[in-house]
C-alpha cells in the first residue's frame, strides 16, 4: 500500500502543562469570556461560572480552544477535536515529567548493516 492509499487522518497530541501564579485573573478572564458568550444557555451560563469559581482548571477549558491550533493551517480540515484540563502535581526534575520520548528525541542504537 502506498502512502496515498494510507489514511489522511494525522493524530495531532499536545500536552501543556501550565502554571497559574493569579488565579483571581484566570478566574476573572474566564468569567467574562463566559458572560461575553451570547449564545450560551442561561443555564448553562450559571453552571460554567460556578465551575469556573470553584476549579482554575474549569477557567482555563473556558479560555483555551486548542482547534484554534490548525483554523488556519492550509489544506487541513478539523475532524475531530477534544480536550480536558486538570490539576496536576508538577515536577520539573522528575522523571515522570520528561517528555524528550515523546518528541522523538530518545536515543537510538545505531547499527552498522554492512
Amino acid at each position: 500500500m502506498n502512502p496515498s492509499d494510507t489514511s489522511r487522518y494525522v493524530r495531532l497530541r499536545v500536552d501543556l502543562v501550565l502554571e497559574v501564579p493569579d488565579a483571581e485573573a484566570l478566574t476573572g478572564a474566564a468569567l467574562a469570556h463566559i458572560e461575553a458568550d451570547e449564545f450560551m444557555p442561561d443555564e448553562e451560563r450559571s453552571h460554567a461560572e460556578s465551575a469556573v469559581r470553584e476549579d482554575e482548571s474549569e477557567a482555563l477549558a473556558y479560555l483555551v480552544d486548542p482547534t484554534d491550533l490548525v483554523a488556519d493551517i492550509p489544506g487541513v480540515e478539523l475532524a475531530q477535536a477534544s480536550w480536558s484540563s486538570e490539576p496536576v502535581e508538577y515536577d520539573p526534575e522528575s522523571m515522570e515529567w520528561d517528555l524528550g520520548e515523546e518528541d522523538g528525541e530518545y536515543d537510538e542504537e545505531t547499527t552498522d548493516n554492512a
